[in-house]
């Protein structure tokens, strides 16, 4: 694979470091970024595989597959992968997504070959033995477990299938103790080999490094890979309609009632997906939002009190969550329902938007202290964007919303339906009626 028929570009600086992009010929993409003051690299290998590409017989394939890569390739066992890390001192993980998966590393500088190495091996050349098979199946199902005991956590999932149904958007990326057990090797290697198609696989690589040594790494560990399948399903979209159930109730005997409100949001191509960023810090995203001072510091009836939202490549999802004790959770609703009705009819001043912005640029800033924070934005960039905005690009979006821009966004997107999910001590019916 010469280097002639590889075609490479910078892009802009991303807080002060130089990135880069080269394209292989297989289709690989390799985005780098140089930070020279320090003395980490972070590698990560990001593929266009999640949840999101599962059947409902395969449902939780992605994340399973996730755990089995790690247990060995064709010239190492799981004990020589640790082995290898553990002797540089390097982390190594992965995590599964609804619509990507990533594999990454950090290491010392001088030891980032062999991070490209051992990650792209597990990516790339993993076995998917049976034994291991029935060994993760017992992790995955523990896992499944402790999500089921963590209120906290199983709110968010339920909320996904509230909203969306059982489709495979709506479902948990863990999949379900039914289809885990049910679950074949021959059916795991099979979307093994199908999905991990290496030609569609962003490379992301961040630290002290430089792009023409990390391009001969990683053309060696994929040159005796293909292109991109041609033949590679796309998702079918997911229609953008009113929430799958109102109101959802999971019955569970905990000290504390979970609440979730929210609905249908902006796809992550929507260019209003800054205001809406705008919008959701307002809302609920620091100890000065709306919610936080409505709901903890005026009235003390919670603790944990925030907004959320998540874009996909065709549809997206907006809420606010709330953890309260049983008794207060119906006053805690009513304040939930009153401030979003009052911010979907405008009344969100110029205040609270600018610290909104304030946030968004602080996030943006201090979330990039670190080789394997600058590794992660590249590579999830270049993966569902195929492109990395520079970080000056990036705050010149978030500093040319208005309070137009703000107000139209929330006054589309809070007074659609709205889908309200409950994990706590509650009857099926309990909330009818207040959504």
């Amino acid at each position: 694979m010469s280097s002639a028929r590889t075609s490479t570009r910078r892009l802009p600086a991303t807080g002060g470091g130089t990135v880069t992009r080269s394209v292989l010929p297989n289709g690989v993409r390799l985005v780098t970024e140089a930070m020279p003051g320090v003395r980490s690299s972070s590698v990560g290998i990001w593929v266009p595989v999640g949840s999101r590409d599962e059947s409902r017989a395969l449902a939780g394939t992605s994340h399973f597959l996730e755990h089995l890569l790690f247990k060995g390739t064709e010239t190492r066992s799981a004990l020589d992968i640790a082995a290898a890390m553990d002797a540089v001192g390097g982390e190594f993980n992965a995590f599964t997504e609804k619509e990507h998966t990533c594999f990454y590393a950090t290491v010392l500088d001088r030891d980032l070959p062999l991070a490209v190495d051992v990650v792209s091996d597990v990516v790339l050349h993993a076995t998917v033995l049976a034994r291991d098979v029935e060994v993760e199946r017992s992790v995955v199902l523990e896992e499944i477990a402790m999500r089921d005991d963590d209120p906290t956590d199983l709110v968010h999932d339920e909320f996904a299938l509230a909203l969306h149904g059982d489709t495979p958007i709506g479902r948990p990326i863990l999949g379900s103790v039914d289809s885990i057990t049910a679950l074949t090797r021959r059916q795991i290697h099979g979307y093994y080999s199908r999905r991990y198609s290496p030609g569609s696989m962003v490379v992301a690589v961040a630290g002290n490094v430089d792009h023409a040594d990390v391009l001969r790494q990683v053309r060696r560990a994929f040159r005796d890979e293909d292109g991109p399948d041609p033949a590679a399903r796309s998702r079918p979209e997911h229609p953008t309609s009113a929430p799958v159930h109102a109101v959802h109730v999971v019955e569970d005997d905990t000290e504390q009632a979970n609440l979730v409100l929210g609905g249908y949001g902006l796809s992550r191509h929507d260019e209003r997906r800054f205001a809406l960023g705008v919008l959701s810090a307002a809302i609920g995203g620091g100890s000065s939002s709306r919610l936080f001072q409505k709901i903890r510091e005026e009235r003390g009836l919670a603790y944990s009190v925030y907004s959320f939202s998540a874009g996909y490549s065709d549809t997206g999802s907006f809420g606010v969550y709330a953890g309260c004790q049983p008794g207060k959770a119906e006053e805690v609703l009513g304040l939930m329902v009153t401030e979003l009705d009052a911010v979907a009819n405008g009344r969100l001043d110029d205040a609270e938007i600018q610290r909104g912005k304030g946030q968004m640029r602080g996030g943006l800033v201090l979330g990039l202290e670190d080789s394997s924070s600058r590794m992660t934005r590249i590579g999830k960039s270049e993966l569902v964007y195929g492109d990395v905005l520079g970080l000056d690009q990036l705050l010149e979006r978030v500093d040319a919303v208005t309070p137009a821009d703000v107000a139209a966004v929330a006054e589309e997107l809070l007074n659609r339906p709205r889908c309200l999910t409950v994990v706590g001590p509650f009857g099926e019916h309990d909330f009818d009626g207040t959504v």
